[in-house]
């Protein structure tokens, strides 16, 4: 099974993804890391870095499909392209995909969370409040293929464990 994250910046889709993990003994493969090694690697920030990380990401997450069961990645997926990226991935491995997505209804949390975290990803900027309010902006619609996939959309504002236990749940359905 292929097990995308979706969901705005700061929202608690990484979060999600390693209690998932956890309860499904699946690895995660993170769009951010990977974005951050590229940058690290001396590749100019002015380059479409964030597309090669999802690239990267797909790459990674292939190899796994290919020896286990399942993979957890863990990315924005803002856009209808990137989401039926993985559709396509599932696709070529004959295995489901499904979408758990995040979001964070109320907006003091949500901003304080990201103004919060500390991710120690050498070379990538943290998003600014300003820039997740944008990416809200640009968030598409689910279509396209995705559309059509099994999907979970999970508010933050409950307790983590019982966040992980639902995606764990409707995974398991």
């Amino acid at each position: 099974m292929l097990i995308a994250m979706a969901g705005l910046p700061g929202s608690g889709k990484s979060t999600i993804a390693e209690g998932i993990a956890r309860a499904l003994s699946a690895p995660v493969v993170s769009v951010d890391p990977v974005e951050s090694a590229i940058l690290q690697a001396g590749i100019d920030s002015d380059q479409p870095t964030g597309l090669a990380a999802y690239l990267v990401a797909e790459t990674i997450a292939d190899a796994v499909l290919r020896t286990g069961p399942a993979v957890i990645v863990d990315a924005v997926n803002a856009v209808s392209p990137a989401r039926d990226q993985w559709v396509g991935l599932a696709r070529r491995h004959r295995v489901e995909v499904r979408f758990v997505e995040v979001v964070c209804s109320d907006t003091e949390l949500h901003r304080r969370r990201l103004e919060q975290r500390q991710r120690d990803l050498a070379h990538l900027v943290e998003p600014t409040w300003h820039a997740v309010e944008q990416s809200l902006e640009e968030y598409a619609p689910w279509s396209g293929e995705a559309d059509a996939a099994p999907r979970i959309v999970l508010d933050t504002v409950a307790p983590l464990e019982q966040l992980v236990a639902e995606a764990v749940a409707f995974l398991r359905s």
